[in-house]
């Protein structure tokens, strides 16, 4: 159990601000849910309900405080063919799939596996997550009344100049409240939150799925709730590393993980779609001071009072508004510093780095993007890593034996260094293996040792095998080949 302290913490310890930035949130999460409805081709009210249920569940089970997770574009692109092909109960089925697949991956303890996402990814993740921002926010940029730009003009404006007056309100809050009323007093012609899409003016209900309960069905459902957890919890976790990192606080990815699927079945069980963590209202939410729970919490409740209670003036909230707040999340989201860095920075990572950013814009798919970038992370560590692996020799001194002395790391990107080192050909009686010095990783590694082995005996020459490490001699034992044929490899150190 928690202590008392741990929950003050968490829930208590700035309530005013966490309140007041949940509120921002819950403005800035009405167009994003709708036109992820879209994006999933379901009612409006579907993406709603699942940022209310979502970030209500997620405060209480979420292992990262202050962190917004409601439905997202990352998710929603993936459910529009299941509900055309299946309809919409599917997707109900489907998300609560996906959430208990979320669980057992945090029991499984799988967010432990971040740690093998590198900087230049993460940097490439941020900076195309601020581009997809931007891009999303165009057609409210384009064609549009010349009084929209003078509205999402003076919410830029006192967005970036109300904290020099004070930090007491956030200020997306007081733009967003300012730019409503000068929109209603002036009577301008520009699209509102009700020009979005029908609005819901009832509560979310609870009912289960009505699909059939056969094998067919788990056939049809596996593979996009697994690919649905999968790219959930990917965003979720990137994410919960982008806020550690913005407010110097540590938070339990596995406990994510599972918080993550309980808010996911909940989603469905009240008639909303699957969703994640997203960073833009997470910038937003800690952007205006929020560190804590309540934050996230005031975000799902105040949303819900919005869509039930408030609707009528919520109605009237021009959409320029929103706009100037989410373009303001997409400038302090993109990491400008990394444009500088791209000459001093090692070229690898800025290869990386771009690569992500690249892939992210070009397929709008953020997993996508960090499976490029993490693969090239992996080929380029591997390529440096063999450069570690040195192989040098000598003569004995009657001239019948050489001695080739192995240093490093032997695994798969560097073993054929060791193959390629050898002179079979050389006029010696005996080759020696000096590995006192090595370590070999992986069958790899075993591989390259028997294909010397055996290619040395070929031209008639006796292989001894000196100063493997216990680690290195127990793999070669159990996978090498070149022993098999009866020759016994001498002098091998356990």
């Amino acid at each position: 159990m928690p202590s008392f302290n741990t929950v003050r913490r968490g829930w208590f310890a700035n309530p005013r601000t966490d309140i007041l930035s949940g509120i921002v949130v819950a403005l800035a999460l009405i167009p994003e849910a709708i036109g992820f409805s879209v994006i999933a081709g379901v009612d409006p009210k579907i993406g709603l309900y699942a940022s209310v249920v979502i970030a209500i569940v997620i405060a209480f089970t979420g292992g990262r405080p202050a962190m917004i997770s409601a439905a997202t574009a990352a998710t929603a692109v993936l459910m529009g063919p299941l509900v055309r092909e299946h309809g919409l109960h599917y997707l109900f089925a489907a998300t609560i799939l996906m959430g208990l697949f979320q669980i057992a991956a945090g029991y499984l303890k799988l967010g432990r596996l971040m740690r093998f996402v590198s900087q230049s990814v993460m940097t490439g993740f941020v900076n195309a997550l601020a581009i997809l921002i931007f891009m999303a926010q165009l057609p409210e940029l384009i064609n549009v009344p010349l009084a929209t730009y003078g509205l999402i003009g003076l919410g830029l404006a006192i967005i970036y100049l109300f904290p020099l007056v004070t930090r007491a309100v956030p200020a997306p809050l007081v733009a967003i409240a300012v730019v409503t009323a000068l929109s209603a007093v002036l009577h301008l012609d520009v699209r509102t939150v009700a020009d979005l899409g029908e609005l819901p003016s009832s509560l979310p209900s609870f009912g289960l799925p009505q699909v059939p309960l056969t094998l067919e069905t788990l056939r049809i459902l596996m593979p996009i709730a697994l690919t649905l957890a999968a790219v959930g919890l990917l965003e979720s976790l990137l994410t919960a590393q982008i806020v550690d990192d913005m407010t110097d606080t540590p938070s339990d990815k596995n406990r994510e993980c599972r918080g993550q699927g309980l808010a996911n079945i909940a989603s469905a069980l009240f008639g909303g779609m699957g969703g994640c963590a997203m960073i833009g209202q997470s910038v937003i939410n800690v952007s205006s001071g929020a560190r804590g729970r309540l934050s996230t919490l005031v975000a799902g409740i105040f949303l819900l009072v919005l869509l039930v209670a408030l609707q009528d003036l919520l109605a009237i909230v021009p959409v320029a508004a929103l706009t100037a707040v989410m373009i303001m999340v997409s400038i302090n989201t993109f990491s400008w510093r990394s444009l500088i860095r791209l000459r001093t920075n090692p070229l690898p990572s800025s290869v990386v780095m771009l690569a992500t950013v690249a892939t992210v814009v070009a397929t709008h798919d953020l997993a996508k993007g960090v499976l490029v970038g993490v693969l090239l992370s992996g080929v380029f560590f591997a390529g440096k890593v063999s450069k570690l692996s040195r192989v040098s020799s000598g003569l004995s001194e009657d001239g019948t034996t050489r001695i080739y002395i192995v240093e490093g790391q032997v695994f798969f990107a560097s073993a054929g260094t060791l193959v390629d080192a050898i002179d079979y050909l050389e006029d010696v009686e005996r080759i020696v293996l000096d590995l006192r010095g090595a370590h070999f990783w992986d069958i790899s590694a075993v591989g390259a040792l028997d294909r010397v082995v055996l290619k040395a005996r070929r031209h008639g020459k006796e292989v001894d095998i000196i100063g493997l490490n216990s680690a290195s001699a127990s793999m070669v034992e159990r996978f090498a080949v070149h022993d098999k044929d009866g020759a016994e490899t001498a002098g091998v150190a356990h």
